[in-house]
């Protein structure tokens, strides 16, 4: 979701005028836009506003402007201005539709501009893109949160969940389409809790309805989604697996933790033995489905015993990857106040035993894929190795080959020669 923020906020500022540099010392605007899921998050983003402070005092008229979900906290506000004052703009998540008009009354000498709102409007459709691949796309369907994981801090700084016209996708997909675009990544906090209406209708259209009508897009290759909870993976969404035969057969399916009590204490809304039903049913309807998640290590009063769970979760699912964090507290969640804090000694022990479990099933898995042969949608050349190309198979595994320039943007037959932990090597057919 911050990528895609991000793609259309350089899309408005190229609609400007203004033009991208790879290099920060040659930017005359730097926008930084934050995400407040972890603490080192907030850390790399004051560290990095600290370096661009010798810019500003050689450069009183280069502009900073943040944004983002931190901005959606008071407490951040309030040490950028005490600490920070030479910040130009600070805006939210909320209205990043306003980033031409600020830099306008900036140039206008009209002074600090500071544009938060505690809640979306109305949702802004049409606003530039400039994305970060030519054959794939991003693609909002909705916006913020109702959920509450009490370890959360989204809902705070998304807001209400907000669902886009279901017309509005399919037209804004048809044009990606046309524009070249083969795959889309379908973007919300909880994708699976979409309901969309069209003006002046009652009908509602859910996730898995949305997913039908994307499939008989004319040109369209392969839809993805992310993320999903799993209290709200419906049958029909399942099910859908099996009728679209664009919708790629992955699932990013966060669990958190293996632990029924954690999970309750997470708020999370369903136990171990209901997750692990989900994953019986997507694995016995769609063979072969490759499974992501997400696992909060550390959650206030884990036990061992929690944490053993965990590891048989992972050990039952079988997951191809995660990603993996160590809780860290996020000021305004109720996990915050928690008193059974987890020493961060204990954290870390926990956490690499997980990734060590992880990557060994990771690299177990991959190394089944030899021999295969993949379709693999090329993305482009590596950034070590000018020869070597990436792209993606339809369920999401990395693939490294040998490539040429006119093989980015197609979905080429790629026969897997070598299984790692992270990725594939393989020879294009």
């Amino acid at each position: 979701m911050n990528e895609h923020d991000s793609e259309i906020m350089a899309g408005m500022l190229t609609d400007e005028g203004f033009i991208q540099v790879d290099s920060r010392k040659d930017a005359d605007i730097a926008i930084i836009n934050t995400c407040s899921i972890r603490d080192n998050a907030d850390k790399r983003f004051f560290g990095t506003l600290g370096q661009l402070k010798r810019r500003k005092k050689e450069n009183p008229e280069f502009t900073v402007c943040v944004c983002g979900c931190m901005m959606q906290q008071q407490h951040v506000i309030d040490t950028i201005k005490a600490k920070y004052p030479w910040v130009d703009i600070i805006f939210g998540t909320h209205n990043i539709h306003k980033l031409p008009e600020l830099l306008a009354n900036i140039v206008a000498e009209k002074g600090k501009q500071i544009d938060v709102w505690p809640e979306g409007g109305e949702i802004v459709e049409g606003l530039p893109c400039k994305r970060l691949f030519e054959s794939k796309a991003l693609v909002n369907i909705m916006f913020g949160c109702n959920n509450f994981c009490t370890y959360c801090i989204v809902p705070y700084t998304r807001g209400r969940e907000r669902s886009r016209k279901p017309s509005d996708i399919v037209n804004e997909v048809r044009n990606l389409v046309a524009d070249g675009v083969k795959e889309i990544m379908l973007l919300g906090q909880n994708v699976n809790s979409y309901k969309g209406m069209e003006a002046g209708s009652e009908e509602v259209i859910d996730f898995a309805e949305l997913i039908y009508m994307l499939n008989e897009i004319d040109g369209l290759e392969r839809i993805r989604f992310m993320t999903s909870h799993p209290k709200d993976l419906s049958d029909r969404l399942i099910q859908a697996f099996v009728d679209c035969d664009k919708l790629c057969k992955n699932v990013h399916l966060p669990v958190q933790s293996g632990s029924s009590r954690v999970l309750k204490a997470m708020n999370r809304r369903y136990d171990k033995e209901k997750y692990l039903d989900l994953v019986g049913k997507l694995k016995a309807v769609v063979p072969g489905i490759t499974m992501s998640t997400d696992i909060i290590v550390g959650f206030p009063g884990e036990t061992e015993e929690d944490f053993e769970e965990t590891l048989d979760l992972v050990r039952q699912v079988e997951y191809d990857s995660a990603f993996t964090f160590l809780y860290s507290i996020r000021k305004g969640t109720p996990a915050e106040k928690y008193e059974d804090q987890i020493p961060e000694d204990v954290k870390h022990e926990r956490f690499n035993r997980l990734v060590d479990l992880i990557n060994s099933i990771s690299a177990e898995k991959n190394a089944a894929y030899v021999g295969r042969v993949e379709k693999v949608l090329v993305e482009g050349p590596s950034k070590t190795n000018s020869k070597t190309y990436t792209g993606r198979t339809d369920g999401f595994k990395l693939v490294n080959f040998q490539g040429t320039p006119e093989m980015v943007g197609q979905i080429v037959d790629v026969k897997i020669t070598e299984g790692k932990t992270f990725s594939l090597e393989g020879q294009v057919i």
